[in-house]
């Protein structure tokens, strides 16, 4: 049986004192996976920089830090686990020891994390008999300290002194004095734990202090040197003084980690980092965040929306309005999925721009590599160095990206914008392409629409429908054909000019099944006497049979109903003639009205075909002898008895005969003389 955790008595919880030499710290207590590990210095936790060993193993494990922790700081490592329900047990399923042993070790591990979190506590003596200890409403408590009367039950007690005379009156009618103490509780500031702000401190624990205490910080004007990833769970504000308000880092981190929902990033300058903003959910959705009037400077990567893992903690409706991204090394704003989770999806960006600025840019301006429903840039400006991949790249995992107004600009024929192949309904409109490159680099096989963008041709419309339409000049995709055998037709050209100079062809229509309301054109082209047979792949062919070009400049237009092509028009050339000089058996293929034949070298037979091929059905044909030879020239019928039942013999120069076929047989219509 699979060895499972076993629950020692022991508290969830212990402490060291950094030295700033030791990096690997022990935990007595077991886990069930890493994420259930949190990690503290001096209360503010971390969430980078360190990695856990240990996970499922009855008597603990141990931390690695990449860093030893700063010398006096108090190290806490606690298991802190969210409650839930790992097994459901099906009626009269198996019942595996395993499972139950699981189910068990965590519901003990939940009661020691309860039962460490009451430590801390202020209780009663157990030996005493609790009075109410329901605090007094908030209008009735503001503004007092709490005390206990002579029972020794807690009431509210006024505060004396300094703190509590009023200090502070608004200007402005309506405004209510209020006390020092209260308007300095309105927000806090990094500096009021520690923060120094000079360049040259490391001010990481403070900021990690900060935002483990309150909601909204404050950064003043200064610059913040941090080491550690400054992370903002939900609901937290970051702002400060907008570019005076500088964070930066020398080391390979993420410099901000958007870990929950609705919280903001605002008016700072950011500098250096692996990262200069992460969105990614860390025990919650990352939705509804923004960035607002924020710059990013000398990041590997300005800013990365990560779909992650965890499909159940997606990275969503985030918000981005005036954000600068300048000289990132790699990418400007990246989004993709770092595991099995959602790909980022709906995000919006607003009035941003990424700048290389002379920085080496290896990546791309904007690469959405996985991204999905509408992921929206508007009025946004890409201007990166020539070693970029491209300005803007929509990756294989792309799908239904928006551009709006979108200006981008390079040089060593950087492509403005690169569709990958998979890629799938990239929308692009009023696109200033700057860069030397392709505007548009289609690799997508026409999995975009465009307006007002690209070059030369700046609008690409798929397929629509419109009830009213007027056109001032209209164009054809036109594809160009010259072969012999047999070509299938696609639904990428709707006008097809064909030559068969190398030998008859037959042109297949797509089937009329997959091509409803399609109109397709064929046109011979060259003037030699090899067939054009246009047909159907897998169906019965225009008008229900095969369709014959055999004079230059020849063409049948056809449309499908989507069960069947029929004929809208053709061509037949006036006076669409051809002459033969020979002897023995000659084939009248129908392909032109007249054929002029001369039998000089020796008698001639000119054979219709059946009346009932498909090429004779309805079909009238004029034959004229034009040589002044004795040889004649005889007119049969391949299979029949020929025309008016018997063959026809032209004896003299001039002379001709007119036959039509019904179908069933051929019939005289004229002979001259």
């Amino acid at each position: 049986m699979p060895e499972h955790i076993k629950m020692p008595d022991v508290v969830p919880l212990v402490r060291y004192l950094a030295n700033g030499v030791q990096n690997v710290f022990d935990y007595p207590f077991p886990i069930f996976a890493s994420e259930d590990l949190k990690i503290l210095f001096d209360g503010a936790e971390q969430i980078s920089g360190f990695v856990i060993s240990g996970a499922g193993v009855s008597s603990g494990g141990s931390v690695t830090f990449d860093n030893p922790p700063v010398d006096g700081v108090v190290v806490t490592l606690e298991r802190r686990m969210t409650f839930e329900r790992l097994t459901d047990f099906v009626e009269g399923g198996d019942f595996a020891a395993s499972a139950i042993n699981t189910e068990l070790d965590f519901l003990v591990a939940g009661l020691q994390q309860v039962s460490r979190d009451q430590i801390s506590m202020l209780r009663f003596d157990e030996g005493e008999i609790p009075s109410s200890v329901t605090l007094p409403s908030r209008s009735v408590r503001a503004g007092k300290a709490l005390g206990f009367d002579g029972n020794g039950d807690p009431v509210v007690v006024s505060l004396a002194g300094s703190m509590a005379s009023p200090d502070f009156t608004a200007v402005g009618s309506g405004s209510v004095t209020r006390t020092a103490y209260d308007k300095f509780s309105d927000f806090v500031s990094v500096k009021d734990f520690g923060a120094v702000g000079d360049g040259l401190t490391d001010d990481s624990l403070a900021f990690q202090q900060a935002l483990s205490a309150h909601d909204f910080v404050f950064v003043p004007t200064g610059t913040y040197i941090v080491h550690s990833t400054i992370a903002l769970g939900s609901g937290q504000v970051l702002t400060g003084a907008g570019d005076h308000s500088q964070i930066q880092t020398s080391s390979a981190i993420t410099l901000i980690h958007m870990t929950g929902s609705y919280a903001q990033i605002s008016n700072l300058k950011l500098f250096g980092g692996d990262v200069g903003i992460k969105f990614l959910g860390s025990g919650s959705p990352c939705v509804q965040n923004c960035a607002v009037d924020v710059s990013v400077w000398q990041s590997q990567t300005g800013i990365l929306l990560d779909g992650g893992n965890d499909g159940l903690k997606p990275t969503y409706w985030n918000n981005f309005t005036r954000v600068l991204v300048a000289q990132p090394f790699v990418n400007g704003i990246h989004f993709m999925r770092s595991g099995a989770g959602d790909t980022p999806n709906a995000n919006r960006f607003s009035q941003c721009r990424v700048y290389s600025l002379g920085a080496t840019t290896s990546g791309h301006g904007v690469y959405v590599e996985e991204g999905s429903f509408n992921n929206s840039f508007t009025d946004l400006e890409v201007n990166v160095n020539g070693t970029a991949q491209a300005c803007v790249r929509c990756g294989a995992g792309s799908n239904k990206s928006l551009f709006v107004n979108l200006y981008t600009e390079s040089f060593n024929s950087v492509p403005n914008v690169r569709l990958d192949a998979g890629s799938i309904e990239t929308a692009i409109y009023n696109l200033l392409s700057a860069s030397d490159g392709s505007a548009i680099w289609d690799l997508s096989g026409g999995q975009y629409t465009a307006f007002n963008a690209g070059y030369p041709y700046k609008n690409r419309l798929q397929r629509s429908i419109c009830t009213d339409f007027t056109a001032t000049l209209q164009r054809y995709d036109t594809e160009y054909i010259d072969s012999s055998g047999s070509v299938i037709l696609d639904l990428s050209h709707s006008v097809h000019l064909v030559s068969s100079f190398g030998g008859a062809l037959t042109v297949y229509l797509p089937n009329a099944a997959d091509s409803a309301g399609v109109m397709m054109v064929v046109k011979k082209i060259d003037s030699s006497k090899n067939i054009i047979t246009i047909d159907e792949d897998g169906g019965t062919g225009p008008d229900g049979q095969a369709y014959y070009l055999g004079g230059e400049n020849d063409f049948m237009m056809a449309m499908s109903n989507g069960a069947e092509w029929f004929v809208i028009s053709t061509n037949r050339a006036p006076g669409n003639t051809r002459y033969y000089d020979g002897s023995g058996l000659y084939d009248i293929d129908m392909a032109v009205d007249v054929y002029l034949l001369s039998s000089f070298g020796g008698a001639l037979t000119a054979r219709l075909p059946p009346a009932d091929a498909a090429e004779a059905a309805g079909r009238v044909v004029t034959i004229k002898k034009m040589d002044v030879s004795a040889h004649s020239v005889t007119v049969v019928e391949n299979g029949g008895s020929g025309p008016d039942q018997s063959n026809q013999n032209l004896t003299a120069q001039y002379q001709s005969i007119t036959v039509v076929s019904d179908g069933g047989q051929w019939f005289i219509l004229s002979r001259y003389p």
